[in-house]
C-alpha cells in the first residue's frame, strides 16, 4: 500500500526555521546575511538550482555581499560547501553535538560527580526560569558549565551572578564574564564569601561618598582615587574614624591631594597603629615633641654670639654686595 500526500500550493506552504536560529545566530549576523540565509532555506525546500546573479537580483544585493554572506554562514557551520553548491546543515543537530558528551563509565568518582551535576542542573534551570523566562539558549548551558569549572563557584553564587547581571539589564555573556572575573579576584567561592564581599562593598561605597563630600568633590572620584580608598579599607583595615583623622590634617591645605592622605595613612600603618585612639595619642605626642624641640632651640645659643635678625630676607639679598 502506497500512501501519498497532495502537494500544497505556494499559498499554503510554510518555511520552518528552528528557534535555535533566533537564540544562537540571529544576533551575530547582519541583515544582508539573514536575508541570504532565509532565501536559501526557502529555495532548498524545492531543490532548485540558483546562480549567484539570480540570487543577487532576487534579493537586490550586490554579488560581493552574497559571497561574503555565504562565507559567513560557512564559518558559522550553518553551510557546508560542495563542488556544485551548498548543504544547509541542521541547526538543532549542530547544537546537540556541542552539548552532548556520552558518559561511558560509572565509577564511584563518576557517581559523585553525577550527584554534583544534579545540583548544578537544578541551579541552571533556576537561572533559566528567573532570568530567561524558560527559553535560555543552549549555548548558555555550556558557558555556565565552563564557569563552574573555571571559578569554582557554588550553585548559589552562580544564581546570584545571573540575578545581579539581570537586575543591571546587562544579561549578555561579556558582562557576565566580567562580573565573574571580578568576583573571582575577590576570592568568592561560596555564598558566605559573596555576602562578605557585599558587606565590604557597601562599607567602601559609604567611605568613598564620605571622603568625596568632606573634600568637597562634586565630580566622581577617579579610578586611582578609589583605589587609594580601597587600599586603606581592605589592605590597612582602616575604618572611617581613622580616615577622618587624616582628612582633618588637610584643612590647612588649599587643594588636599589623595597622595598626601595616602602618605599619612601609610605612615600610621607602617607604625602598626590600628585604632583611632592610638593614632590620636601618636599625633599628640609628636606635636608635643616638636613643641619641646622649638622651645629648646630658643633657649640655646648655638653660636655664642648675638645673631643679627633680618625682618625682610629679600632686602638682605638685594643689598648684598657682589665682588
Amino acid at each position: 500500500m502506497k500512501l501519498e500526500q497532495k502537494d500544497k500550493s505556494m499559498l499554503f506552504s510554510k518555511t520552518e526555521i528552528p528557534d535555535i536560529f533566533f537564540t544562537e545566530y540571529l544576533t551575530c549576523a547582519n541583515s544582508d546575511s539573514i536575508k541570504v540565509y532565509l532565501c536559501l532555506i526557502f529555495l532548498s525546500k524545492y531543490g532548485r538550482e540558483i546562480k549567484l546573479n539570480d540570487l543577487s537580483k532576487k534579493l537586490n544585493l550586490p554579488i560581493n555581499v552574497i559571497q561574503s554572506s555565504l562565507t559567513f554562514w560557512e564559518e558559522q557551520g550553518v553551510l557546508t560547501k560542495k563542488i556544485n553548491g551548498y548543504i544547509l546543515n541542521d541547526l538543532q543537530e549542530i547544537e546537540l553535538h556541542k552539548s552532548y558528551s556520552p558518559n561511558l563509565t560509572l565509577t564511584p568518582e563518576a557517581i559523585e560527580k553525577n550527584e554534583k551535576n544534579q545540583y548544578r542542573a537544578k541551579a541552571i534551570e533556576s537561572i533559566n526560569a528567573r532570568c530567561f523566562q524558560g527559553v535560555m539558549s543552549p549555548s548558555w548551558y555550556s558557558d555556565i558549565d565552563l564557569w563552574f569549572k573555571k571559578y569554582e563557584f557554588d550553585e548559589q553564587v552562580m544564581i546570584a551572578l545571573f540575578d545581579y547581571c539581570n537586575n543591571k539589564s546587562a544579561l549578555h555573556k561579556n558582562y557576565v564574564q566580567t562580573v565573574a572575573d571580578a568576583w573571582n579576584k575577590s576570592k568568592i567561592k561560596t555564598y558566605d564569601d559573596l555576602e562578605s564581599y557585599y558587606e565590604r562593598y557597601e562599607k567602601i561605597k559609604k567611605i568613598k561618598n564620605s571622603v568625596a563630600k568632606k573634600l568637597r568633590r562634586y565630580t566622581p572620584l577617579t579610578q586611582f582615587e578609589e583605589a587609594y580608598i580601597e587600599k586603606w579599607v581592605l589592605d590597612y583595615n582602616y575604618n572611617l574614624d581613622i580616615i577622618n583623622i587624616a582628612l582633618k590634617k588637610t584643612t590647612s591645605k588649599a587643594n588636599p591631594s589623595f597622595d598626601y592622605l595616602d602618605k599619612l595613612l601609610s605612615d600610621w600603618h607602617d607604625r602598626n597603629l590600628v585604632r583611632a585612639d592610638e593614632i590620636e595619642k601618636f599625633l599628640s605626642e609628636f606635636k608635643q615633641k616638636n613643641k619641646n624641640a622649638q622651645e629648646l632651640a630658643k633657649k640655646t645659643n648655638y653660636n655664642n654670639y648675638e645673631q643679627r635678625s633680618y625682618d625682610n630676607l629679600d632686602n638682605f639679598y638685594a643689598n648684598k654686595k657682589v665682588n
